[in-house]
């Protein structure tokens, strides 16, 4: 079930507290926006750059309404609520504010009112660090990392010139996505533009050299590639 359907289901059975998991905000913030016009709901987003944004406006355009407060964000959510409809409030990277008592209040005061006016928090992250008093009233929803067909059209949409050289069919072309497989749309269109400029077209090879450096990132694992390798490894195994 991919995020638009999955929130909507949530929403709609009226879950006030929901924290999104992501490393691709502006792709799950787009999806959010489908579903709000979709829903006829209303969206408001805030970060602490550009402050409070309101959506949905007649000419298709947000409204800075100010608000860099994090505290004045989440009050203003109350009035965005309607009587025969849904408003949610996506904030951001706000694990940042958790640390503070005075966020925490106002978010579980806010989730309890949501239950009435139909108003929902939505804490967009790249990790999940739920404060105690917040773990029974928040609910955590992975943003799932992009299907191999999605990669093959993120793809196939940066080989312009020459798609059939650029882009490899063939067992070629199943190689690159087995390579691109764990990657976001960030980090997949990067290692094939990379690929391109080196190459002039995509290799799994450019891929896999991304891959070896968000594992040395991670210093938890090192990819190893090839028979000699993985012989090495079952020798070490016993």
């Amino acid at each position: 079930m991919n995020l638009n359907d999955r929130l909507s289901e949530l929403i709609n059975a009226c879950f006030t507290g929901l924290w999104i998991q992501s490393c691709e905000h502006e792709d799950a913030l787009t999806e959010i926006a489908e579903m709000c016009r979709r829903e006829d709901w209303h969206l408001a987003t805030w970060d602490v750059a550009d402050g409070l944004q309101i959506s949905g406006q007649p000419n298709g355009q947000t409204v800075d309404a100010g608000a860099s407060d994090p505290l004045a964000a989440i009050r203003a959510l109350n009035a965005l609520a309607t009587p025969d409809g849904s408003a949610l409030l996506v904030l951001v990277n706000f694990h940042r504010f958790f640390n503070s008592p005075e966020i925490v209040q106002a978010v579980a005061k806010q989730i309890l009112a949501g239950k009435h006016n139909r108003t929902f928090l939505v804490i967009l992250s790249p990790l999940v660090q739920i404060p105690p008093e917040l773990e029974k009233q928040i609910l955590v929803v992975e943003h799932e990392l992009p299907t191999r067909e999605q990669v093959k059209n993120i793809l196939s949409s940066i080989c312009v010139w020459d798609p059939e050289a650029e882009f490899p069919g063939g067992n070629e072309r199943e190689s690159i996505l087995d390579a691109a497989a764990g990657l976001t749309r960030y980090e997949a269109e990067g290692a094939a533009s990379l690929s391109l400029v080196r190459h002039g077209c995509i290799k799994s090879e450019a891929i896999w050299e991304l891959k070896s450096q968000m594992l040395k990132k991670s210093g938890l694992l090192s990819l190893y590639r090839g028979a000699e390798a993985f012989s090495a490894w079952v020798g070490w195994m016993r």
